[in-house]
């Protein structure tokens, strides 16, 4: 029997082969990043048809790219030619324990639901990317992501208690421990967080759950520059703990204006969110700071509503900008006193290469999402966005930084990771990669 047979008898009615249908299991967000044709795409129902793929693939020696929801932006989950695409999307259960505070989950759970369950325990779900609308609590594990809050919460890791994972071949583990404290072997569980897929399907997760904050503030600062903005986010964190400070250049800000008409100041932005015990207090010695600091205007509001309304404005930045031509989002990250640096380098790199950058982010923990924005139809503007994009990464590892803050490496970074790593450290990542995975079929030529 052929593969293709044998995941049909093992798994009837859930393997697509009509390519019409697998198109859309081809790409993620990242639509840059190349993706080839599937052999076919097995929507996965539970644990048990996750270890028969993985069995089977393993056996013919095929790659499997697993795939959640989707939103990833670096192609992590692009189709590979000839693979099957694992889609996991389906193992959607969710089970939350308010007295233990924590949530097991199946990868398919979308961050903002889990989130919405455990509020109705007066409970939450710290880690917030900017896609957690639609993200999955698999694609946020395998790329370790992150968000506006983890200034002050931290990022996927850092709420991950315990993971089920199916290897290659089909061996189900199960790492971590949902105690607060476990020095018991090698951590395998923070090994996986991050991995890209390339090391085990995680079948379910539990993590921890946080008592929900009785309110929050929020303040809308503005500045001359840039530099101004960072000189404020670093005088702000020594008196004060946000739980989110989002910076929005010039450019964004504008873009933000023409999609919503909100009035903005289009000048360096921060928008800075206070939660605890006494948000409005903590939110208006912020306030005093950046006045402090050469703010050029400074609003602040204890009331949900409002400050729901401007943090709406740096939600929409990525689809403000997309508004404006075909964009290149970037994902870098530096320590916070270089951010005046990275952004000089930002704006020199898009003046060579004649293209437009909007930039915005988290200031608050350096990680920055610089996204070029180009007329796809001029010949030879693909090719300047690309040689920006490439000059602003390389900036980011010569200021001391990381090629990437949350999005991950996928296709789409590769080709800088091992000037960042090292030659001798990506090769125990690869030795890594082989004692989990020995045939190598797992999301092969990602992440590392």
């Amino acid at each position: 029997m052929s593969l293709i047979e044998k995941l049909v008898e093992a798994l009837d009615g859930r393997v697509v082969t009509e390519p019409s249908t697998m198109e859309a299991y081809r790409h993620d967000q990242c639509l840059v990043a190349t993706a080839g044709m599937p052999l076919a795409v097995v929507r996965a129902i539970d644990a048990a048809d996750v270890a028969a793929v993985l069995a089977l693939a393993d056996q013919h020696a095929v790659p499997v790219v697993t795939r959640g929801a989707g939103t990833g932006l670096a192609g992590a989950a692009n189709a590979l030619d000839g693979c099957i695409v694992l889609d996991v999307s389906r193992l959607s259960t969710l089970s939350i324990d308010p007295v233990a505070r924590t949530a097991t989950v199946g990868p398919g759970v979308l961050n903002a639901d889990l989130d919405a369950a455990a509020r109705e325990h007066g409970l939450f779900y710290a880690p917030d990317p900017g896609s957690r609308a639609i993200s999955s609590i698999g694609g946020n594990i395998a790329t370790n992501a992150g968000g506006m809050c983890c200034t002050k919460y931290g990022v996927t890791a850092d709420h991950t208690l315990a993971l089920t994972v199916v290897l290659a071949g089909g061996e189900t583990i199960h790492t971590g421990r949902t105690t607060h404290k476990d020095v018991a072997g090698l951590d395998l569980a923070r090994l996986i967080v991050g991995s890209e897929g390339t090391l085990g399907v995680v079948v379910e997760a539990t993590v921890r759950l946080l008592p929900a904050p009785a309110g929050t503030a929020t303040a809308a600062l503005t500045f001359p520059t840039v530099a101004a903005a960072v000189g404020a986010v670093l005088a702000i964190e020594r008196v004060a703990q946000p739980s989110a400070v989002e910076l929005m250049d010039e450019t964004t800000v504008h873009a933000v204006n023409l999609m919503t008409r909100m009035g903005l100041d289009e000048v360096p932005t921060l928008l800075v969110v206070t939660d605890g015990t006494d948000p409005a207090a903590e939110i208006a010695t912020v306030a005093d700071v950046a006045a402090a600091h050469g703010a050029l205007a400074v609003f602040h509001t204890d009331d949900a509503d409002e400050g729901s309304a401007l943090m709406e404005a740096r939600r929409v930045a990525l689809t403000a900008l997309e508004q404006l031509g075909t964009t290149l989002l970037d994902d870098v990250c530096v320590p916070i006193h270089r951010l005046p640096e990275l952004e000089t380098r930002i704006a020199k790199a898009a003046a060579e290469h004649g293209v437009t950058v909007g930039v915005f982010g988290h200031a608050a923990d350096g990680n920055l999402h610089p996204t070029i924005v180009y007329d796809a139809t001029e010949p030879g503007a693909a090719e300047r966005a690309q040689a920006c994009f490439d000059q602003i990464v390389l900036a980011a590892v010569e200021l001391g930084g990381t090629v990437s803050g949350e999005h991950g490496i996928g296709t789409l970074k590769i080709d800088y990771l091992e000037q960042q790593v090292g030659t001798a450290e990506r090769a125990l990542m690869h030795r890594i990669k082989a004692a989990f995975d020995p045939t190598g079929i797992l999301n092969p030529g990602r992440g590392y």
